[in-house]
């Protein structure tokens, strides 16, 4: 049995035991790029990337000499390439000088050449096409780097299961970015999501369920809490109306009022209730279509609230 899929293990891929002696004790040696095993001092990796910043004065350890190396913004899963591209130009050497013509026509050459092998490969091109359907819908619905990032991640183990072969690449970027938000506990509907994407509702639903059977995510169950701020926010309700919604949706829960309601709707309902007992107005409609539900999904629940905390 697979360990459930989580946040914490986007960041770190599990852990390999040795070929030779089967441990799992590793140690990382980040001056000479090697991965070692602490048991038999086998090397199971000769390319680590040091991930530590190296600063434009670092000094030794007697405060003798200055070192002056350089380092870039490190690798990310959202880059196709993950930030370690190189990069073949110029027409001056390393003193300065002019290069002669023949060889700035070699350099030429050599970019040609390695702009190519960049796309060369089917899972690069895939790659590229789906970091650049990332930013745009990131960008669209006004997320955070990090769910950029563990989105990035997941995209990359659905590729490398073999699970995008013959399926649309657009549709499991919106799932990846939608399975994140869930686990993340952040309030973007699939509805939003598939309205931004330029795949249907059903095909990034599909997606979405064949991750989640697929990669074994165990996203929390939905709560209509984190719904009460968004909505406040757009019906401009007073903070005191939405402090007594949640109170509300509280004793709910401890009554077992709430259990396969649609969250939406219920955070829909308890503003409602609470704008009605603090003596505000507000049209049903308008709150209905804050929520994206109906307007008798919203009756309904309201009953539902009034009738569970005996409110007459």
């Amino acid at each position: 049995m697979s360990q459930p899929f989580s946040i914490e293990s986007l960041t770190t891929d599990p852990v390999e035991p040795c070929p030779l002696c089967t441990g799992t004790e590793m140690f990382t040696d980040f001056d000479n790029g090697e991965e070692v095993c602490t048991g038999c001092g086998c090397v199971l990796n000769d390319s680590v990337l040091s991930r530590r910043a190296v600063g434009f004065n670092s000094f030794g350890d007697n405060f003798s000499s200055v070192d002056t190396r350089r380092h870039g913004s490190g690798s990310r899963p959202s880059v196709y390439d993950r930030g370690l591209n190189t990069v073949v130009g110029g027409n001056r050497d390393a003193y300065g000088v002019p290069l002669r013509q023949e060889t700035v026509n070699d350099m030429r050459r050599l970019q040609r050449q390695d702009n190519r092998s960049k796309v060369n490969e089917s899972t690069m091109r895939n790659l590229s096409v789906a970091m650049a359907e990332l930013d745009r819908l990131i960008s669209a619905l006004h997320l955070p780097n990090s769910v950029k990032e563990d989105s990035a991640v997941l995209y990359r183990r659905a590729l490398s299961r073999d699970l995008v072969r013959g399926r649309s690449i657009d549709s499991f970027v919106a799932a990846s970015i939608y399975a994140i938000c869930r686990l993340m506990d952040i309030p973007r509907p699939l509805k939003t999501v598939c309205e931004l994407s330029k795949r249907s509702h059903k095909e990034v639903s599909m997606t979405y369920r064949l991750l989640l059977r697929e990669l074994d995510l165990k996203p929390p169950l939905d709560n209509p809490f984190k719904y009460v701020s968004k909505l406040a926010h757009i019906l401009e309700i007073p903070r005191q109306t939405e402090r007594r919604a949640i109170g509300i949706l509280e004793e709910a829960t401890a009554k077992r009022a709430l259990v396969g309601k649609d969250p939406r709707g219920v955070a829909a309902a308890a503003l409602y209730l609470a704008s009605e007992l603090n003596g505000e107005r507000v049209v049903q409609r308008r709150v209905a279509r804050a929520a994206e539900t109906t307007e008798v999904t919203l009756r309904n629940r309201y009953r539902g609230l009034k009738k569970a905390l005996s409110i007459v």
